[in-house]
């Protein structure tokens, strides 16, 4: 055997995630989904994969999981809550959703993986899921953080429609704050979604561990095709039970729809994505149709001629964006809903930020075919050349192998 045939080893890796990655129906289950597919088609890491998890999902999605990770150590997910059980979890210290992942059977099976398994290195997905880390664990530790947590929870507190609804969420944003702060210093790594991500947490909390991956989406999956021409659909894909899309969906019907309406009355807009909020479905508005959970985004997105993404409160980015722009899709997002990703307004997608500019926005591209195709051809040549979930996947595998370094360094 020469010594090119010999291979080193693959580093042993844990990968512990809050929520089970499978429908990948929300951008951080797809998000994780691309870069463990990515490392394990790498060959270079053992992946253990731990989540909450029924056993009839793990069947379900055995072959799925396959793709991800060599093993995949599963925990009885918590049942859900209505909101009015979970308000005593507001005078925790915790901020609410850190809190309610902090459950019996997380805690326990992540201590006992971690003691009976040595691990290279393990990986945190979410900063949420630092409430689950053992206090004893040593090596090299990352977390794998999808947004600005406390950033987020700020945001909500300035378009909070109440006074009470303000306060709430700036109490929730400060304990985000302090929460965040604390637990991402106890990291080997920090792994941000964004360049942007990486330089608030040095800002705002002196981390000088933090390591931006590029944001990857799965260009095969996800193939080009022109922008559609025909009937005027607008689309929003992204889950409906997340309350930075029903904000933005809100705003949009309200005040930016009926501008696109006094234009093209024949419009459509189809919103998709799962768990939309009744106080929206119920309204009927003219024009806007809920889809709720589909099996694939791809064939309600295709015929649309307009990809909105009209946040107003986020943080991290939007994999949606580059999803849309790898199929083609022509999109007219806010600053916030662009926020993080190295596009240009313009040439990849339009910018639009206020309900008129938006207006504006949608109905250019419902009447400029040659724009629509402009922007399309020019997005998705930029994500294949930069933003391939294989590209994503292997800045994520160098930051692992520096972390290992780095505990070995004692650093």
């Amino acid at each position: 055997m020469s010594v090119a045939d010999v291979r080193p080893p693959r580093l042993r890796l844990a990968f512990i995630s809050p929520v089970f990655l499978f429908p990948a129906d929300a951008g951080g289950k797809i998000r994780t989904g691309n870069i463990l597919r990515g490392l394990k088609e790498s060959g270079q890491f053992d992946i253990t994969l731990l989540s909450p998890a029924h056993a009839e999902q793990q069947r379900q999605w055995q072959g799925e999981l396959d793709r991800l990770c060599d093993r995949f150590i599963g925990w009885a997910p918590a049942a859900p809550r209505p909101r009015w059980q979970r308000a005593p979890d507001l005078l925790s210290p915790l901020p609410i959703n850190v809190a309610n992942d902090r459950t019996p059977a997380a805690v326990a099976a992540v201590e006992r993986v971690l003691a009976e398994q040595a691990f290279d290195v393990v990986v945190f997905d979410f900063v949420h899921a630092a409430v689950l880390r053992p206090r004893a664990l040593r090596g090299a530790t990352v977390c794998f953080t999808h947004n600005v947590e406390a950033e987020i929870f700020e945001r909500h507190a300035k378009t909070a429609s109440s006074a009470p609804l303000r306060w709430l969420w700036r109490s929730q944003a400060a304990k985000m704050r302090r929460f965040e702060r604390e637990a991402l210093a106890g990291f080997t790594r920090v792994v941000t979604v964004s360049e942007r991500d990486a330089k608030m947490f040095e800002k705002n909390d002196g981390l000088k561990t933090a390591r931006a991956i590029p944001t990857g989406v799965d260009l095969d999956f996800f193939s080009w095709q022109a922008p559609a021409s025909g009937a005027p659909v607008v689309v929003f894909t992204g889950s409906m039970d997340w309350e930075a899309n029903v904000d933005g969906i809100r705003f949009y019907i309200e005040e930016v729809w009926p501008r696109v309406r006094a234009q093209v009355p024949n419009a459509q807009l189809r919103v998709v994505g799962k768990n939309p909020p009744a106080s929206l479905v119920q309204r009927n508005v003219h024009g806007v149709s809920f889809t709720g959970f589909v099996d694939d985004v791809r064939d309600h997105a295709r015929d649309a001629q307009a990809f909105v993404i009209p946040l107003r409160v986020g943080g991290g980015t939007r994999i949606k964006a580059f999803e849309a722009m790898a199929m083609g899709l022509p999109v007219v997002s806010t600053s916030i809903g662009i926020e993080g990703l190295d596009v240009d307004h313009g040439t990849h997608f339009l910018r639009a930020d206020g309900a008129e500019a938006l207006a504006d926005a949608t109905l250019k591209l419902l009447a400029d075919d040659a724009l629509r195709l402009k922007l399309s051809r020019a997005a998705r040549s930029l994500v294949e050349d930069r933003f391939g979930h294989r590209v994503a996947a292997d800045v994520f595998g160098r930051i692992l192998m520096e972390a290992v370094e780095a505990a070995g360094a004692g650093q």
